[in-house]
C-alpha cells in the first residue's frame, strides 16, 4: 500500500543523508517530490537523486536553494507551486552543525546556525502554509535533534537552534489545527551520515553506542521511516509532538 500517492512532498537539504533517504522514501510511497539543496558541489548528487526519484515513477525535481534564506525559499516554494500545483507535506530537514565550546565560540558561527537550523523551518513553513490553507490539509514536520531535548556541552548553538524548532513545531500546531495542518518535529540521536562520520574514527563510535540501549547508531532510513509515519494519514490525529527517535539514548 501506498501511503502518500499522489501527494507534492518538499524535502529541504536532500542531496544527502536524511534527506536523501526522506526523498526516496515519499517516492517509494508515491509521493511527487520537490527538493533542495545549496551547494555548486552537490549539484551532481542532487541530479542523481532527482533520476532515481523519476525512476520510481513519480515526478521529482531538484533546486538549488539556501533555505536559511527568506527570499530564497519564497522563490523556491512559488516555483514549486507552478511546476507541482500544490504542496501537501513539508519536511524541514536543512541544518548544519559548527560546535565549539561558549568560550571559543564567535557571535558569526552562533548566528550561522541560528540561521540555517532554526530561521530556514520559519522561513519554509510561513511559505507553504498558505497553499495548505486553501486545501484545509497538510503536514509540516521540522528536524529537530536530541540534543535539543538533552543539550549537549560544545553545542550550546545546536542545541539552542533545535530546541527553538521543538517549541515552533507546538505554536504552528495550536495556530493551524484549526485548518487541519499537523505540525510534529522529528529528534534523532546519533545517525550514521556525513555529519557523524568522525565518530567511526577510534572508539568514539563505541563509546556512544554504550549509551545507548539500542546499542546502535540509526540508519537514515530509520530517520526516514518515522518521517513516512507523521506525512501519511496513519499520523492523522498527531500534532505538535516530537518524537525522539534515538534508540532510547533520552530516556
Amino acid at each position: 500500500m501506498k501511503l502518500l500517492d499522489g501527494k507534492v512532498a518538499i524535502v529541504t537539504g536532500a542531496a544527502r543523508g536524511i534527506g536523501e533517504a526522506i526523498a526516496l522514501k515519499f517516492a517509494e510511497h508515491g509521493a511527487h517530490v520537490a527538493f533542495t539543496y545549496i551547494s555548486d558541489s552537490s549539484a551532481d548528487r542532487a541530479k542523481n537523486l532527482e533520476s532515481r526519484l523519476q525512476g520510481m515513477g513519480v515526478r521529482a525535481k531538484a533546486y538549488q536553494s539556501n533555505a536559511g534564506d527568506f527570499s530564497a525559499c519564497e522563490s523556491f516554494v512559488t516555483d514549486v507551486l507552478k511546476e507541482f500545483g500544490t504542496v501537501d507535506i513539508c519536511v524541514n530537514n536543512a541544518g548544519i552543525s559548527k560546535d565549539n565550546l561558549l568560550l571559543r565560540m564567535t557571535p558569526e558561527q552562533f548566528e550561522e546556525v541560528i540561521r540555517v537550523n532554526l530561521n530556514s523551518v520559519f522561513y519554509m513553513t510561513k511559505q507553504v502554509i498558505r497553499p495548505m490553507m486553501k486545501a484545509k490539509s497538510g503536514s509540516i514536520i521540522n528536524m529537530s535533534s536530541v540534543i535539543g531535548e538533552m543539550g549537549n556541552a560544545g553545542q550550546s548553538s545546536y542545541a539552542a537552534s533545535k530546541a527553538g524548532v521543538i517549541g515552533f513545531t507546538k505554536s504552528v500546531a495550536k495556530e493551524l489545527g484549526s485548518r487541519n495542518i499537523r505540525c510534529n518535529a522529528i529528534a534523532p540521536g546519533f545517525v550514521e551520515t556525513d555529519m557523524t562520520s568522525y565518530l567511526k574514527d577510534g572508539d568514539g563510535a563505541e563509546k556512544y553506542k554504550a549509551g545507548i540501549p539500542l546499542g546502535r547508531f540509526a540508519s537514515a532510513e530509520d530517520i526516514a521511516n518515522v518521517t513516512l509515519f507523521l506525512a501519511s494519514d496513519l499520523s492523522s490525529y498527531v500534532t505538535g509532538q516530537t518524537i525522539s527517535a534515538c534508540g532510547g539514548l533520552n530516556i
